[in-house]
């Protein structure tokens, strides 16, 4: 087997802030200014990405895709806080016995030292590298300066054959304390593997919790996971509870100390293979944007972490307009317990998005979702997931789009809303074109049309929106091989690439 060592990427994304001090000097005797009321918007300086081991698969081919949008609300990040010399950095690193089996190929083999590196130099145009087999390590990375606002980087990994047959993509993640994977499984059939990744240079402490249909699944294995610096824990949830294997939970990461990137790796004997990313903050409405239009079987997964049971009501928005799907009007939830209901015939041909909101508008209980969606059937069926989204306020970017392969797929649940869509240039070779989309209250549009003029190689998808309503995204990349309809949906989340920093004085009173 061809074993390539990794060509690692460096974008970078993060989220350090800038803070500016306005110094007030105050005559003797009087009484400093009051502090200006007002905030200023600025670049962040620095951001970090944690991205898993791909695959545990011989034949896995993995491409990386690196990407900033060029400027930002507030203008260009000053070229700050980068390599020493000034220069803005963006850089991905191999983390230590970070192989999606555990450390080391199914050869016994170390993963390989990198070689230099594909570097994003500016922002605006994507950078791509290649790795592939079994060895390939997960990455921890961060960007610096003006390649920090909007780093985003996608891993998409092809398994041609064999039982984790599929494509699989993810938007690496920004480390975290707390995350939430509704759709997860114990079954015979699943084996799904939670994989901790630490960016920092301290240890992390991470517990794990399963909820079922009944409630939290009992275990004395998921509390207290060490998660060395700079390295990555796979765990099988299949591993953590004796109890009878669940076609549904909920899987809830926390950390006791430090932060990781999580995310759920999902391989099915029957329907394939792909990444659970994490569903947006529990809330009392939720939106699943990016259904395919030829989804031939969609799972809908729910939980409720708090103390009160959701009732909620389910719309599914199309083209259209927002109908009540067949036999799924509303849909109750208890507290604490993995509540799941298939929609058969869901989208009829027409691309979707699920809305829940709450029955009682006045009683609101926030809740976590996402979708478990096929394309295909029988042994040509593909399996990928759409997590609940959060609202895109200012700007958000998805990475390795493909000619005649990815959709974006927006959609406004309350109000009309206006977006800019841009197309970057390519990796290889195009001229960066931008669109201003209407998106009707309550409806779905797809949009199929968007590559680069003169396109070579991948290109970035950035959405921002201009006015009206909410609005949220998903990108679909269908990439079919030998008869199966491979495909894969990443939501689009907002980049905070800038944040707001507060005006201060100098106040001479706490010398008194």
């Amino acid at each position: 087997m061809k074993r390539t060592t990794l060509s690692l990427i460096a974008g970078a994304t993060a989220l350090a802030a800038v803070t500016g001090f306005a110094a007030l000097t105050a005559p003797e005797g009087t009484a400093a200014p009051e502090a200006a009321k007002t905030t200023t918007r600025l670049p962040v300086e620095r951001v970090g990405l944690a991205c898993p081991a791909p695959s545990s698969s011989e034949v896995a081919e993995t491409v990386y895709t690196s990407y900033t949008p060029p400027g930002t609300e507030a203008g260009k990040a000053p070229d700050t806080g980068g390599d020493g010399a000034g220069r803005p950095t963006a850089l991905l690193r191999p983390a230590a016995g970070a192989t999606a089996d555990g450390g080391t190929g199914k050869d016994g083999k170390k993963p390989a030292a990198p070689k230099a590196p594909a570097t994003v130099t500016a922002p605006g145009k994507p950078v791509t590298a290649e790795a592939n087999g079994a060895a390939v390590p997960a990455l921890t990375g961060s960007a610096t300066g003006a390649l920090a606002p909007g780093w985003t980087v996608q891993q998409t990994t092809v398994v041609p054959a064999g039982g984790s047959r599929g494509l699989l993509g993810l938007t690496c993640g920004a480390p975290d304390t707390d995350f939430w994977f509704p759709a997860a499984s114990t079954a015979q059939a699943r084996h799904d593997y939670v994989h901790l990744t630490n960016p920092d240079d301290t240890a992390a402490v991470a517990d794990i919790t399963l909820y079922g249909p009944e409630g939290v699944l009992k275990s004395q294995f998921t509390e207290g996971i060490p998660v060395p610096a700079h390295s990555t824990v796979p765990v099988l949830l299949s591993t953590l509870t004796a109890e009878p294997a669940q076609r549904d939970v909920t899987v809830h990461v926390t950390t006791r100390s430090g932060r990781v990137g999580a995310a759920v790796g999902v391989a099915d004997d029957k329907l394939g293979s792909d990444w659970l990313s994490a569903s947006a903050d529990p809330s009392g409405s939720v939106v699943l944007p990016g259904i395919p239009a030829d989804a031939s079987s969609v799972r809908l997964v729910v939980f409720a972490p708090g103390e009160d049971d959701a009732d909620l009501k389910v719309q599914l928005s199309t083209a259209n307009g927002a109908i009540v799907p067949a036999g799924a009007d509303t849909l109750h939830v208890k507290s604490g317990m993995t509540t799941s209901i298939d929609l058969p015939d869901l989208t009829r041909g027409s691309a979707a998005s699920l809305f829940l909101g709450p029955e009682d508008p006045k009683r609101p209980v926030p809740v976590v979702a996402a979708l478990q969606v096929v394309r295909g059937k029988g042994d040509k069926s593909e399996i990928a997931f759409i997590p609940a989204a959060g609202a895109i306020s200012a700007r958000a970017t998805v990475a390795d789009n493909r000619a005649k392969s990815s959709t974006l797929t927006l959609t406004a649940p309350e109000a009309d809303a206006q977006v800019k869509v841009t197309a970057s240039a390519g990796s290889g070779a195009g001229t960066p074109v931008s669109k201003t989309v209407t998106v009707k209250a309550r409806t779905t549009t797809p949009l199929a049309d968007l590559a680069p003029q003169g396109l070579k190689g991948a290109y970035a998808l950035t959405v921002e929106p201009v006015s009206g309503g909410k609005v949220y995204a998903a990108r679909t990349l269908a990439v079919p091989q030998d008869g199966v309809p491979m495909f894969t949906v990443q939501t689009l989340a907002d980049d905070r690439g800038t944040v707001e920093v507060p005006s201060a004085h100098q106040d001479l009173g706490v010398l008194d």
